[in-house]
């Protein structure tokens, strides 16, 4: 077999091993947020799905009940109410007891908690938190934010629109 095909099959290998490492490493850390998420938030996250929606002006967050259950709906709303008034007050504690003090736009989402509008409201099914801002920085924290959210829950949630 001439050197140039083992040098390439060589690389693939090494790079499959690489993706492999990084999914399980994935898998890992998703399996730690779930774990951290079940102390923080009341719900049931194998029975809901949380849902981002990033806008112009920020971004619209959703938990939603995967089937009619009023308990987990119950759930939702006194906790994402819990959190819009948190957050607005710039308290993102749980967001960092669950994905990490260093998560992606959170910092930036703490110091600029003044110049946010958060505003919660019910849904079918759950509840929603809107953010908006004006400033490209904090509207850009947001969606690094969701973005974080979003890779880190896996399959607990879904991205929108």
């Amino acid at each position: 077999m001439p050197a140039r095909i083992v040098l390439a099959l060589g690389a693939l290998s090494i790079t499959g091993c690489a993706e492999a490492d990084r999914s399980s490493e994935l898998d890992e850390h998703q399996a730690e947020v779930a774990a951290a998420g079940a102390q923080v938030m009341p719900f049931d996250l194998d029975a809901t799905t949380h849902v981002f929606e990033k806008t112009e002006f920020g971004g619209i967050q959703e938990v939603v009940a995967d089937s009619v259950d009023p308990r987990q709906v119950a759930l939702i709303r006194e906790h994402l109410e819990e959190e819009a008034e948190r957050f607005a007050g710039g308290d993102f504690h749980d967001p960092a007891m669950i994905h990490g003090a260093d998560m992606a736009g959170l910092h930036e989402l703490v110091l600029g908690h003044e110049r946010l509008a958060i505003e919660y409201g019910e849904i079918e099914l759950g509840a929603r938190i809107v953010y908006r801002a004006e400033e490209p920085e904090l509207v850009s924290a947001i969606h690094d934010w969701f973005d974080a959210q979003l890779r880190d829950h896996g399959d607990h949630a879904s991205g929108r629109r």
